[in-house]
């Protein structure tokens, strides 16, 4: 614990530094450590802008926010990229953000805008949903499972490898996926049905790294036995583009059945008392535009929130964006989170 802490307040004090040093053509982004850009695309902004950007990797989602919120009363940048909709309602309710109304809004899916007075904008989502391996179930003449109930039926035993929601982002999503399936009242809840996930053998791992690579049959490349992962929408079209022979086609699909995956949303936001403000509105039209967006799926794997974004043609083939996907109230989320998940550990880990 002290370790963490430790590590912590070095991370505060080097963005601190970094914070104090910036000049007016300078703009400073924090997000968290999957962002990617191209450097083409970026040296792009800087020619045109006149700015120069400097992007602070801040860990995870939930630590990048956490490091806003303890200084935001001294920004440590302009712009923050990357809360999603887990975690907005604690974003908002701390009142990090300031306003801006991009007038890009109207190009981008309606149905990602949040109600927030356009504290937030948002810049890409991904779905997370059950992956299977084609070939495994082509093999074994069982078709995948089309609900959550049948994820729970005895053919699937010991099919399953999961995450632990409590450790990782996607295992989160999947847990709230059933939630908004299943409720938490009457006489079946979610909690019944991981019961019975569990008792049908479901693995939890720690992460998605150990979920996909280490028990996944395609992600271990034959050492797994699990044939169902929880994975993303955009894991399909990623197997392909990375393969040796990507002519081959896909290997893996995701299961996209009404319900069955969980939306995340991915905001950017204008940090109250950043000390270029009109920089950072201007990264953030930026990331709106046709360039920036066309680029997230090939460089973070996830889905452009501006509609008329032409996808990368492996992603146009192989990735399916579910019609209906589940969805919970962000504030829900950040009411319950931690009760959910403690409630989770006992079923499934005790």
């Amino acid at each position: 614990m002290i370790t963490r802490i430790l590590c912590a307040a070095l991370l505060v004090l080097t963005l601190q530094l970094g914070a104090f040093a910036q000049e007016q053509d300078t703009v400073v982004i924090i997000t968290h450590d999957s962002f990617a850009m191209s450097e083409a695309i970026l040296a792009g902004f800087e020619a045109e802008s006149g700015l120069t950007v400097q992007i602070l990797r801040a860990g995870d989602a939930g630590q990048m926010l956490s490091q806003a919120i303890l200084s935001k009363n001294n920004p440590l940048g302009d712009l923050l990229y990357g809360v999603d909709n887990t975690f907005l309602s604690r974003a908002l309710a701390a009142e990090i953000f300031t306003p801006y109304e991009s007038p890009l809004l109207p190009l981008l899916r309606p149905e990602l805008l949040p109600e927030a007075d356009f504290m937030v904008t948002p810049v890409d989502f991904g779905d997370v949903c059950l992956n299977y391996d084609i070939a495994w179930f082509e093999d074994a003449g069982l078709s995948p499972p089309d609900s959550f109930a049948a994820l729970a039926d005895e053919a699937y035993r010991g099919l399953l490898a999961l995450q632990n929601p409590a450790t990782s982002s996607p295992g989160l999503a999947f847990l709230l996926a059933t939630i908004a399936e299943f409720g938490d009242e009457g006489e079946y809840t979610w909690l019944d049905y991981w019961a019975e996930l569990r008792e049908n053998d479901a693995l939890v791992a720690e992460g998605w790294t150990d979920a996909y690579y280490g028990h996944f049959t395609v992600g271990s490349r034959g050492l797994g036995d699990r044939p169902l992962v929880v994975s993303y929408a955009s894991s399909p079209p990623a197997e392909v583009l990375f393969s040796e022979d990507p002519e081959a086609g896909a290997v893996t699909a995701a299961i996209t059945a009404d319900g069955m995956c969980f939306r995340q949303v991915e905001y950017v936001g204008v940090l109250a008392g950043a000390a270029n403000e009109a920089g950072a509105r201007q990264f953030l039209d930026f990331m709106l535009g046709q360039a920036f967006q066309e680029e997230l799926p090939t460089n973070m794997f996830v889905f452009p929130a501006r509609e008329d974004s032409a996808l990368h043609p492996i992603f146009a083939e192989y990735a399916q964006v579910p019609a209906l996907p589940a969805s919970l109230e962000p504030a829900r989320i950040e009411q319950n989170r931690e009760v959910w998940i403690q409630a989770w550990a006992e079923v499934m880990l005790s």
